[in-house]
């Protein structure tokens, strides 16, 4: 049986950066994973964009678990070795 995703990783462009003055609303985009590991690795190339992301746990995974974009830069540095 394969190993469900579990975690997911929310984002999009930077609120405050408008490419269009056209542009009236924000796109997101969500991907999921099977491990946190991948989840931070994809949100350190989310970040390194200048793009904005949060994270979590998929239901019915326990403990939830929620990150928001305002700690998902720390969340994503932890534990992930740079390369």
């Amino acid at each position: 049986m394969t190993k469900p995703d579990i975690w997911y990783v929310a984002f999009g462009p930077d609120k405050s950066l408008k490419s269009d003055a056209r542009a009236t609303g924000t796109v997101r985009t969500t991907k999921t994973f099977k491990s946190e590991i991948d989840a931070k690795l994809f949100a350190r190339q989310i970040i390194a964009k200048g793009w904005s992301a949060s994270a979590g746990t998929l239901n019915p995974h326990q403990p939830k678990q929620t990150i928001a974009a305002s700690q998902v830069e720390d969340w994503a540095s932890i534990g992930v070795n740079a390369s």
